[in-house]
């Protein structure tokens, strides 16, 4: 009787503001040797969009595979996914999974005792996990990092550090030693629980860092990795079209003083953050080295992703919050034993990161059963399906971002197109043609597609989750 095949383990490794244009596999400027590595032996995808370009949307919406038109989740606002929503995550103990977590959710608040919120994790499909909050929720968290870094006598400074950066573009080494470093924190975790996992069952772990969210703190020896000079140049402002065109959130973001930012800023910044791209580079080489001491590289699947980017001084600001290439775009790297077999390639297929849940359960022999929007990219990964999607949509503050090949549209909470790009003629949105007069019959048409695509992506509250609770449920005394 011919022996069945193990069920191939999975790595699901997820980033913080990692754009996607950053990394060496794909001409970035940061040196990513490891990621270069399972693009080598998987699918790169470089068209793949946020499905928000901010923390909390973008992380409700990949795991539940639903828009904040859904959701409810358009902000960073105080949101709790409900333990009994349907997500993705928790398909794999069906499957037979071992699973953990280690790093970063913002599933349920970016805030307060996360230590005391075991019983989330858990019920959203985690067996094992530590769980940090971003760089500056950790002021005013209490997870297990930051326990140990009171214990070791360096809360106060980093607090201290963090309050007097702000959100201000500027670059300087963390005064945390780079043993301590948040990222290095969650490398540490995901070595430990593969070094020591010894049960009989595959296993599912996500490892989420925190980086390279700014604030460009990165230690050394990886704050003077790079030269400023060596920098690609940011995109300058984009020029409008009708200067009297609607407005929208990403006007107000480039109105935000704090976050301007210069070219030669940017530089510096830009160094700082390819220096962190590669501390979390050389972390998922740490990890890669276990599963290869395991024994386990060839039946591992991988994937790499994003929750949004950063704008990195492109069109002047820093941040996210916009529907701009440089917040939208992330990094999408997809690994499988076949794919290694035979060998990498790279697609320019329009996908999204809610499409990450349905491609990762369909490639160990599950389904996502519930309704949801996002697609499993398994046609793609074994060259059955070129195009799996025709657009793809992304969502924040109430507006929508609709894109397809040929154009990109964003329509503000007053329903008017306020950024609109031709993706071919112009891919570095250099000329916004909203509201302009040889435009007008393309707002048109691209109007109707967006009502079109938002219809299509409807989910009903009563089949967004399991049993009669809500998607989320919101702290006591917060507004909605």
């Amino acid at each position: 009787m011919e022996e069945r095949k193990r069920q191939p383990n999975v790595l699901f490794l997820m980033t913080d503001q990692f754009r996607g244009d950053w990394m060496s596999c794909v001409g970035g400027p940061a040196r990513t040797p490891n990621l270069d590595l399972i693009a080598r032996e998987g699918v790169v995808f470089t068209r793949c969009s946020t499905c928000a370009p901010l923390c909390v949307p973008a992380r409700v919406g990949l795991f539940s595979g639903k828009y904040a038109h859904t959701t409810g989740a358009w902000d960073n606002t105080k949101f709790i996914l409900s333990e009994d929503a349907n997500i993705w995550s928790k398909k794999f103990r069906g499957l037979g999974y071992s699973t953990s977590m280690f790093g970063k959710t913002h599933l349920h608040g970016g805030s307060g005792d996360i230590i005391s919120r075991k019983p989330m994790l858990e019920a959203y499909g985690f067996d094992a996990y530590d769980e940090i909050t971003g760089p500056h929720a950790s002021c005013k968290s209490r997870t297990h990092m930051t326990e140990r870094w009171k214990e070791l006598g360096l809360f106060d400074a980093f607090a201290a550090d963090v309050a007097e950066r702000g959100k201000t573009p500027f670059a300087k080494p963390s005064p945390l030693p780079l043993e301590e470093y948040y990222d290095v924190y969650v490398g540490d975790r995901g070595v430990e629980y593969l070094q020591n996992y010894t049960g009989d069952r595959p296993w599912f772990c996500h490892v989420s860092f925190g980086g390279p969210h700014e604030p460009w703190d990165v230690p050394e020896p990886y704050s003077s990795m790079y030269r400023k000079e060596d920098m690609p140049r940011p995109r300058p402002r984009m020029k409008n079209a009708n200067p009297d065109r609607p407005r929208g959130e990403t006007d107000v973001r480039m109105s935000v003083k704090k976050i301007h930012c210069t070219p030669e800023v940017a530089a510096e910044i830009r160094a700082d953050y390819s220096g962190n791209c590669t501390l979390i580079d050389d972390q998922i080489g740490r990890i890669f080295d276990v599963i290869r001491a395991r024994g386990e590289w060839d039946n591992t699947i991988i994937l790499f992703t994003a929750d949004h980017g950063e704008m990195n001084g492109d069109q002047e600001f820093v941040n996210k919050r916009t529907f701009l290439d440089g917040a939208l775009n992330i990094p999408l790297i997809i690994r499988t034993p076949e794919t290694a077999a035979k060998g990498g390639f790279v697609t320019d297929a329009l996908v999204s990161l809610i499409d990450v849940g349905p491609t990762l359960v369909d490639l160990c022999g599950g389904t996502v059963d519930y309704p949801q929007c996002g697609l499993s990219l398994r046609g793609v990964i074994e060259g059955t399906c070129e195009k799996p999607r025709d657009y793809v949509l992304s969502e924040l503050m109430g507006e929508i971002m609709y894109m397809d090949e040929d154009w990109k549209a964003a329509v503000n909470t007053h329903g008017e197109i306020y950024l609109l790009f031709d993706r071919k003629n112009d891919p570095e949105e250099q000329l916004n043609l909203a509201a302009s007069e040889e435009a007008r019959d393309t707002e048109n048409m691209l109007r109707a597609k967006i009502i079109k695509a938002v219809a299509e992506n409807i989910i009903q509250p009563s089949t967004a989750v399991q049993g009669s609770k809500a998607l989320h449920r919101r702290e006591p005394g917060e507004t909605t």
